[in-house]
């Protein structure tokens, strides 16, 4: 099976969309928020209250979480496709400049930036790193959610674009 044939049949698999986030310490004096799309997100447990996200190994995100524990998810609406590609374009700007330019607030579990605008928010801390491929898992348990009255709908991924529910 060639990695073509792989990445056609699971284009075919519709996924939630959302922004991952967290708080680079290490990123100047008083560090700076970093954030990626994901589509491999997905609930691990109710007790405890776990979920996993999929990066790619040797990625700046895979990096920042190797050295932090504490990160968010923010599920993204219909409305934030544009968000959504911006932050999963490689050789982007600086995820600081991308950040001035949209609305969040810092979880007050995590440092991390929660977006506005998104279906729910969860806030995190990793308990296992498992190596997968060219791929690590993080699964984290689930500190504090939030759930913003909203009667937006989800953004999904499926065959290689964005779409909403139809």
């Amino acid at each position: 099976m060639s990695a073509d044939d792989f990445r056609a049949a699971m284009a075919r698999l519709a996924a939630g969309v959302v922004l991952v986030t967290a708080h680079d310490e290490d990123d100047g004096p008083m560090g700076a928020p970093i954030g990626m799309t994901a589509t491999a997100f997905l609930s691990v447990s109710l007790d405890p209250p776990l979920v996993m996200v999929s990066v790619r190994t040797d990625s700046r995100m895979e990096e920042v979480l190797s050295r932090t524990d504490l990160w968010a998810a923010s599920l993204l609406a219909e409305g934030q496709r544009a968000l959504a590609g911006r932050f999963a374009m490689k050789g982007r700007l600086s995820d600081r400049l991308l950040f001035r330019e949209t609305p969040h607030t810092l979880g007050d579990h995590t440092g991390a930036p929660l977006l506005h605008g998104a279906l729910a928010v969860v806030e995190c801390r990793t308990e296992q790193r498992v190596a997968a491929g060219d791929h690590t898992l993080f699964i984290g348990r689930v500190l504090h959610t939030d759930l913003p009255a909203s009667e937006a709908r989800p953004l999904t991924y499926f065959r290689s674009r964005y779409r909403g529910l139809d």
